[in-house]
Parts: C-alpha cells; structure tokens; sequence
C-alpha cells in the first residue's frame, strides 16, 4: 500500500473536457432539471425549519446554498436528495416527484460517512450493491472512480488508515460510482485542512466539467462565502427562523478558474457577506 497521500494526483482525462464557457450558465430556456415548489419543513409539528422555497435548477448550473447557521440549509439539500419529506409542497426531478432517494441524486456528507470495517474499495462499491448490479460491474465501477479522485493503490485501506482529505475522497468516489446526474454536497470541506480542501474544490470543479460522466448539476451547501463565489455559478442566500430565499446571486459571468485576488471576485464575495449578515 502507498505509504504517503503526497503524491496523489486527480485521475481526469482532461482531453474531454468542456470549454470553461460552456459549462455552469443558466439558461432559463431550457426545462428545469430540478423545481422546488413551496417547501415547507416542520420538525415537532411546531418548529419550522423552511418556509416557502421555490425555485428551479437548470441543466449544467453548479449552485451553491449559503447563509447563518440554523438557516435550514442542509434540511434543503437533504430533501431535494430524497433523504427527508417536505412537509408542504414538492421537490420535482425532470418533472417526477420526488418522495425518496432517486438513484440520479447522490451525497456527499461532511462527516464522511464510511463504514470503519470496511476497506475502501467496499465502501465505494457498497451503493452499487443496493441497485442489484453484480460483484463484477459493482468493484469494476468502483475501482474505476478510486482511480479517478486519485486513490489508486488504496482500494484495501481502511478508513483508519486514511487521512480526512482521503476519506472525503472515498465518500466522493461512492458518490460518483452510481453515476448521478446531480451531486449534492452537505458541507464536504469543512472538516479538511486548508491546503487539503482548496486541491479538493479545483479537483470537484474539473471533475463537474468532464464530458464523459452523466454528472450535470452539483448543489453544494456551505458556510464559507468564499467558497460558494469560488465555485458555484448562483448563490442562494437563505434567512433563517424559518429559513427562506432572501436573494439569488448570479455568478456565471465571472470567469473560470477563478481567482481570490480579482476584484470582481471580492466584489461578489462582499455582496453576499452584506445579504447575509
């Protein structure tokens, strides 16, 4: 087994890329590939988490959900995943409702997530197991997206043996092994080292940007404004108590790869620190 994370390298064939230009605008034309429309989120019948989110998602848009903690963000992202009803009003994906997990919607967790007994290329290969496809197809697929987020060599770690930039790896890769058209992501770098999470961020971007996998969308939640502006193409900025849409904030003009010294970076990072503060 490798005995150093050092040289770990993203695996992408960046021959079938995308042009920057092309990837991440809303286009407004087209149909929305996933409408919330009136969601509202009780806990303890009393307690109101969310209150009237509506809004549409378009095909290749990275969007990012930030706002004060308790806003309800990660209660949204978990129920346009499936993971948790609404109580009022519907998530819809390509026009179905959603009242479950779709196998087209996958996770990301902060917490990683991984079952401690077993080694990563099981980890990886255990959502595969869920769909019916065989032992073969099933560790095939996952040894193929281990080699992509460039943990090639570590398919028998177990999650003790890795450090938390690689576990997030491996919660990447599990993700991506069921071949989702959308990636939703609950807070994936907030546990990581600086360095370790600005590789991660470029890597899910490059990864977003790649011809060859079904992935269109990605839905990220996140504390950090500077995250939100350096990745994602809109910004939604959530009040809280309850948690409801206060602002969209458009980013897809800003060019890729973007930069924290720009102005115009700044200028949209200054921008959603004054909607949310």
């Amino acid at each position: 087994m490798p005995t150093s994370q050092k040289n770990l390298k993203w695996n992408i064939d960046r021959t079938n890329t995308a042009e920057i230009g092309d990837v991440g605008e809303a286009r407004p034309s087209q149909l929305p590939v996933i409408e919330v429309r009136g969601v509202d989120k009780y806990y303890d019948t009393h307690i109101q988490i969310l209150a009237d989110i509506t809004l549409d998602i378009f095909p290749k848009e990275f969007v990012a959900i930030v706002g004060a903690s308790g806003c309800g963000k990660s209660t949204l992202l978990r129920i346009i995943s499936g993971l948790i009803p609404p109580t009022r009003g519907q998530v819809l994906y390509k026009g179905e409702i959603i009242l479950m997990p779709h196998p087209d919607i996958s996770m990301v967790f902060q917490s990683f997530a991984l079952f401690p007994w077993l080694p990563v290329v099981d980890n990886v290969a255990l959502g595969l197991e869920a769909r019916g496809i065989s032992e073969f197809e099933r560790y095939k697929k996952a040894e193929k997206y281990i080699d992509m987020v460039g943990l090639g060599g570590y398919e028998r770690a177990y999650p003790k043996e890795l450090s938390g930039g690689m576990k997030q790896r491996v919660g990447l890769a599990r993700a991506l092994a069921t071949e989702p058209e959308v990636l939703c992501m609950d807070e994936p770098f907030s546990a990581l080292d600086v360095l370790t999470a600005k590789n991660l961020r470029d890597q899910v971007i490059d990864l977003w940007q790649l011809h060859t996998l079904p992935l269109q969308n990605i839905i990220l939640v996140t504390h950090s404004i500077e995250e939100a502006v350096y990745m994602a193409d809109r910004v939604l900025v959530l009040t809280r108590n309850p948690g409801r849409i206060a602002q969209e904030v458009n980013l897809s003009g800003l060019e890729r790869p973007r930069h924290k010294e720009a102005k115009e970076y700044q200028q949209q990072v200054d921008k959603i620190y004054s909607l949310v503060v």
